[in-house]
């Protein structure tokens, strides 16, 4: 991936941090600065089917999740899946279509499943969503509800290239496409084996505890008027669990809690109206200041 995605190596991480923790990916950005490449090199290197989804205003749920389609020649409605079944799922430019749509995709990020018409489906595993979202500012765009948020592990940017990346951007797409160089190295079994073993990577108490700690600070920050719940907390466990994983440790550290406290829950938080200066991020930063973190 990172020969198709040059310089965003930490994000690179992310995104596959979330994948063996079972969780999603939030990415904001401008657009043209290579979201969906990062998703198409994921699917194109764990041999898994992919879906995209271009989010537009007029976008109904049914587009997302399929409906029943009336067969004349049989007499009867046919069932015909949307593109949500798909393993590794690119909602492209999310906050661009209605709440009611968006809302489509919460029942399948949190469960794994679609209830559609009274039957309830079971999406593929591993069913992985990477979505892109303009900034607020941006003509035409929706914010998303704090739910909708709520449902994803991680969120972080892309942000622009450094020069020399850039170059190397530009040069490769010059020669060749490398998009289309990317060969799957891992089957979907060994993802779904990686989860498990990454499940099974220890977390001690006072761990647990330093990751409960940051979740209940945010709720008392003075700048925060809605903090991270549970589900916020036990997401920085399961990245924290995938992070050891991932450097061949079986236990998780306090620092794998810090060093992914910012992605796994600044977008949980909202900010009074009315405080100066303050973000999500500045308060994150001051909670993380402040809370001791375990020896």
């Amino acid at each position: 991936m990172r020969r198709v995605v040059l310089g965003k190596d930490r994000v690179v991480d992310l995104c596959l941090i979330s994948l063996l923790a079972g969780g999603h990916v939030l990415l904001t950005d401008i657009p043209g600065v290579g979201k969906t490449t990062l998703a198409r090199a994921i699917s194109s290197s764990i041999a898994a089917d992919f879906s995209r989804i271009q989010f537009t205003p007029d976008l109904l749920p049914s587009d997302i999740t399929g409906t029943s389609i009336y067969d004349p020649s049989e007499a009867h409605f046919q069932w015909m899946p949307g593109p949500v079944f798909a393993p590794v799922l690119l909602a492209d430019e999310i906050n661009r279509a209605t709440p009611r749509t968006q809302s489509a995709l919460l029942e399948a990020m949190a469960e794994g499943q679609v209830t559609v018409e009274g039957a309830t489906r079971p999406l593929p595993e591993p069913f992985f969503v990477v979505a892109t979202q303009n900034p607020h500012q941006f003509h035409g765009t929706y914010p998303l509800p704090e739910g909708q948020l709520d449902r994803f592990m991680v969120a972080t940017n892309m942000g622009y290239p450094e020069n020399h990346a850039e170059r190397g951007i530009v040069r490769a797409q010059v020669e060749r496409r490398p998009l289309e160089e990317v060969e799957p190295v891992v089957q979907i079994r060994e993802i779904l084996e990686a989860r498990r073993l990454v499940k099974a990577v220890q977390v001690h108490d006072e761990v647990l505890a330093y990751a409960v700690a940051l979740a209940e600070a945010t709720r008392s920050h003075p700048a925060v008027s809605l903090g991270v719940s549970p589900r916020g907390s036990i997401a920085l466990v399961r990245v924290a669990q995938a992070r050891a994983a991932t450097r061949a440790r079986d236990f998780v550290g306090p620092e794998d809690v810090k060093e992914l406290a910012p992605e796994a829950l600044a977008h949980r938080l909202s900010i009074r109206g009315g405080t100066s200066g303050a973000t999500a991020e500045t308060a994150l930063a001051e909670i993380l200041d402040s809370v001791p973190s375990p020896a």
